[in-house]
């Protein structure tokens, strides 16, 4: 499992607290969940939580839920939708990036480990700063730009066009991908990262969008598109069954066809 980003000179701690599961527990799991507070001057620590799935939801969300309603409040995460839909709850559960929400807890064999997104600094506990991912996301435009007056009621696509954009505007922007990335663990300040290229290629292929040549030059540099090494990491991980790597595939051959 890949390292996170911690606090200068700190080391993760791993014997945290211990919390028991209830007496009378009928079928006990151990959750380790990775706990830091840039607060309190502590190093990172693994804290394990026994639950009772008896009385759990299957979900790893329903067990997070759990542990911060009625054990440890000050245990802290993002969620919202829990239908897998938003990519709040986006997280590294058992050594792979993926959603709280839509991963049962009897696919896990053994103790569940559950950390931040790795290579990314950390807010608190299991919630990452994603402020960089956001901004390379605004630096691509992700909206329809056009020169064309738009008609009175829609711009139409042809089934064939439309047919392009599936398996690229499923993306929630959970950023599994993009954090499960060598390359762009290595350089995530200027590789944008497969959930960013995808979007970009959304908008390429999109037939109804009139700047596919001002996009493409946007993503001529050494680093922004090119870093990529086709690890293929990002369509492993992705919740939502999409390809990354493909989408970063065909914006390289748009690029070789223009020249």
């Amino acid at each position: 499992m890949a390292e996170f980003a911690l606090p200068a000179n700190s080391k993760i701690d791993r014997n945290g607290a211990a919390y028991p599961a209830p007496s009378g527990a009928k079928r006990v799991k151990s959750f380790k969940i990775y706990r830091w507070n840039p607060d309190d001057g502590k190093n990172p620590r693994i804290d394990t939580y026994d639950i009772d799935l008896a009385d759990c939801g299957p979900m790893i969300l329903d067990a997070l839920i759990k542990i911060k309603n009625e054990i440890d409040s000050t245990l802290t995460f993002r969620r919202s939708c829990r239908e897998g839909v938003c990519g709040s709850c986006a997280m590294n559960i058992d050594g792979t990036n993926t959603l709280a929400c839509t991963k049962y807890i009897d696919d896990v064999k053994g103790d569940v480990k559950v950390h931040p997104l790795p290579h990314m600094p950390v807010v608190k506990d299991l919630v990452p700063d994603l402020t960089t991912a956001y901004a390379q996301l605004a630096s691509i435009e992700p909206w329809l730009k056009s020169e064309t007056p738009p008609p009175e009621r829609e711009r139409p696509q042809s089934p064939e066009e439309r047919a392009k954009l599936d398996g690229l505007w499923e993306c929630i922007l959970c950023f599994s991908c993009t954090t499960s990335c060598p390359s762009y663990w290595w350089n995530g300040e200027r590789y944008l990262g497969p959930a960013v290229l995808l979007q970009a290629y959304r908008w390429i292929v999109d037939s109804r969008d009139e700047a596919i040549g001002e996009r493409l030059d946007q993503l001529e540099d050494p680093f922004r598109l090119y870093r990529c090494h086709t690890i293929m990491n990002c369509t492993k991980t992705c919740p939502k069954g999409l390809n990354p790597a493909k989408a970063i595939a065909e914006i390289k051959k748009l690029m070789v066809a223009r020249k």
